[in-house]
């Protein structure tokens, strides 16, 4: 492994030798615990992850469940379902709560999503965005780059809330989150407000732009590089990076969705923020990939030329004004990003009641 005998890993010589943060793409207790060893200052929760939490550590939550269900007689499996996925949550950030203490509130943040299923309406965004804030003091609330999105990380921003923007994948929703931070930060300032704690970050999830692009050549029958479709994200990203440093963008851009190793080792030395799954992070600790910095390293012309050839929808995600805010909604990427979130908290319902509210009584427990 190509690392100084200093730190423990690749990743721990990064969060210790540049300004990249990376997070645990993910609030399972292990998981985080490892990230947190090698240097991860931060960590993330949805419905697919607090899902894939619970069935993984099931063991460490059962009895939990259970006092919620009791504590809720009337309570339907929605509303026990979110409360436990707050519960899950809140314990991510209790885990952060020392490096956002030792960071002064700059960094050890945990992030937590708004219903999926609310992706047209700010106004039931920012009600449960001031409910999650109140939960705890190191809770960064996600809200989805949709049109209604949009207006709700501007009245979040307004109200004081941390954001980090989710289900973004092109340079014209990133730049229309950043717009709408300024904006939010304006509206503060005009009225006195600080907003000295207020750390707004914008995940763009380039992993799911490199699925969409793979979708396309199948679907339409379209000819590529083959490598090129691996460079859709980390394009997308790199560009909306240079766009943001130039214009002094008070929100920092945030890497998900994991693929390869590209989008980790192409954004090394970048002010800004990944947030890696543990998978990947063990596979990435045990390569043999050199850790220095290519954040201003371009993407080459003759991938870009490709992609920007022969997919429509890469020139939509990597020009600045490929989309509007209209169309946000109904970008491919979003809608198969949409269906998968709101899936699966539908998902952690239907384990909530079949593991624990009504399990199936033509089995012996």
């Amino acid at each position: 492994m190509p690392v100084n005998s200093t730190y423990k890993s690749p990743l721990h010589q990064m969060a210790s030798t540049t300004i990249t943060d990376f997070w645990n793409d993910s609030c399972a207790v292990a998981e985080l615990n490892y990230a947190l060893e090698h240097g991860a200052v931060g960590a993330t929760s949805n419905p697919v992850i607090v899902l894939n939490t619970l069935k993984k550590e099931l063991p460490l939550w059962r009895e939990r469940i259970q006092q919620l269900i009791v504590e809720s007689p009337s309570a339907s499996e929605v509303e026990i379902a979110w409360q436990i996925y707050e519960a899950v949550a809140l314990h991510g950030s209790r885990m952060l709560l020392p490096v956002f203490e030792r960071e002064q509130g700059r960094k050890g943040w945990l992030s937590i999503q708004t219903n999926p299923a609310n992706y047209r309406s700010s106004s039931a965004m920012v009600e449960q965005a001031l409910h999650f804030q109140s939960l705890a003091p190191n809770l960064q609330v996600k809200m989805p780059v949709t049109a209604a999105g949009i207006e709700a990380i501007e009245e979040g921003i307004a109200a004081g809330i941390n954001i980090t923007a989710t289900v973004c994948f092109t340079v014209a929703q990133a730049v229309a989150v950043a717009e709408a931070v300024e904006r939010g930060l304006s509206r503060r300032a005009a009225r006195g407000l600080n907003s000295d704690g207020l750390y707004p970050a914008c995940a763009m999830m380039i992993g799911r732009l490199d699925d969409w692009m793979q979708v396309l050549i199948t679907r339409d029958n379209l000819t590529t590089n083959p490598a090129a479709p691996h460079w859709a994200g980390v394009a997308a990203m790199k560009r909306a990076y240079h766009l943001y440093q130039e214009r002094g963008y008070r929100t920092r851009l945030l890497a998900a969705a994991y693929r390869h190793h590209l989008h980790w080792s192409e954004f090394i030395g970048g002010d800004l923020i990944l947030t890696i799954p543990y998978e990947w992070q063990v596979r990435f600790n045990a390569s043999d990939v050199m850790v220095s910095e290519r954040i201003n390293d371009p993407v080459a012309p003759a991938i870009l030329d490709d992609l920007y050839a022969h997919i429509p929808d890469f020139r939509r995600a990597y020009d600045e004004d490929g989309l509007s805010i209209a169309e946000f909604d109904t970008y491919g990427a979003t809608v198969r990003t949409l269906r998968s979130f709101i899936s699966a908290s539908h998902d952690l319902m239907a384990f909530i009641r079949e593991t624990f509210m009504l399990p199936n009584p033509d089995v012996r427990s």
